[in-house]
């Protein structure tokens, strides 16, 4: 099935856009230095469409890291790809920040375990693992067609906003080994070391952090099963309330007492 995707994230430190097309990553670029979004996203979406001389019309989707993540972040990568879609009238893949990290390490026979800092001693994380055969339908064939040469991703913890002792003890109740990877890792990264009891790896650099072109690869897959939204429905996933939300709480309830 022939689709070309365009994705974007900027859901953490990283910034990043990328195109992919008939299974193919045309074009990908990727900052992960301090400057806001909103300053790098656009450039690079403009320089990826020129190097290509990518018509932005001829796109089937647009794949976006909806979450979670940076809440500045999000907002800017969610207003990004509304504001396209709406403009192009092209449909919106949500595609989970915590499941795009994790297919940067495809086909894995290891656990998956995506850290992202949450702040707060808490880290944005999930569990995933591969499973190839009978439940893994590739999204580059006729619908209803299943093959054995695609790899599934499988969710085995849902993306949450927890302690990092919480997700690496669960790790070690699977009791498998299993590859950390995300800007969380090297934050936790002596509490990890402390409490983990089974093998347990470090992805390298040029995976361990949000690649839009894994969103834009899942997305693709998610595109051809169906699971995509008008560009308008679209809101991020933000697991938890913002700080700026939880100090008005935490104010009205101190004056309420």
């Amino acid at each position: 099935m022939s689709m070309k995707v365009l994705a974007i994230d900027s859901s953490g430190l990283v910034a990043g856009v990328a195109l992919t097309e008939d299974n193919v990553l045309r074009a990908e670029f990727t900052v992960n230095d301090k400057k806001t979004h909103s300053q790098t996203l656009l450039p690079m979406l403009e320089q990826l469409r020129q190097m290509i001389g990518l018509e932005l019309d001829t796109v089937d989707a647009i794949a976006v890291a909806a979450g979670p993540g940076s809440f500045t972040g999000l907002r800017i990568g969610s207003a990004t790809a509304k504001g396209l879609g709406l403009a192009l009238g092209k449909p919106l893949v949500e595609v989970p920040t915590l499941e795009a990290l994790a297919y940067n390490l495809y086909g894995t026979d290891r656990l998956v375990c995506p850290m992202m800092d949450a702040r707060r001693n808490q880290v944005y994380t999930g569990l995933y693992e591969y499973v190839r055969g009978e439940s893994a339908e590739s999204a580059f064939d006729s619908p209803g067609i299943w093959t054995r040469e695609r790899y599934e991703l499988r969710v085995l913890q849902d993306q949450c906003a927890v302690e990092v002792t919480e997700i690496v003890e669960q790790c070690n109740r699977l009791g498998r080994e299993v590859i950390f990877l995300g800007d969380g890792v090297p934050v936790y990264l002596d509490q990890i070391r402390e409490r983990i009891r089974v093998p347990y790896a470090l992805a390298p650099a040029h995976v361990n952090r949000q690649r839009a072109g894994s969103v834009a690869a899942l997305g693709a897959v998610y595109a051809a099963r169906g699971r995509m939204v008008d560009a308008a429905a679209h809101q991020p996933i933000y697991l938890r309330k913002s700080q700026a939300e939880r100090e008005r709480e935490e104010g009205h309830d101190h004056t309420g007492a």
